[in-house]
């Protein structure tokens, strides 16, 4: 069996911003929206507090 090529997220754009309670809505709706288009988002917490959202493509 030869290698096959995995499934890898590529990080191709992030951005830190103020906090806010709702972004986990934007990022779900962008993910159910767009997954068709190979696009993968995330949403994660920075050290000093502020949001950090990522697009991947897969």
């Amino acid at each position: 069996m030869g290698q096959e090529s995995e499934n890898k997220l590529q990080q191709i754009a992030f951005k830190e911003f103020s906090s806010y309670s709702d972004m986990y809505k934007v990022v779900d709706f962008l993910n159910k929206n767009l997954k068709d288009k190979r696009l993968l988002f995330g949403l994660s917490k920075a050290e000093n507090g502020n949001m950090l959202i990522s697009i991947y493509e897969t």
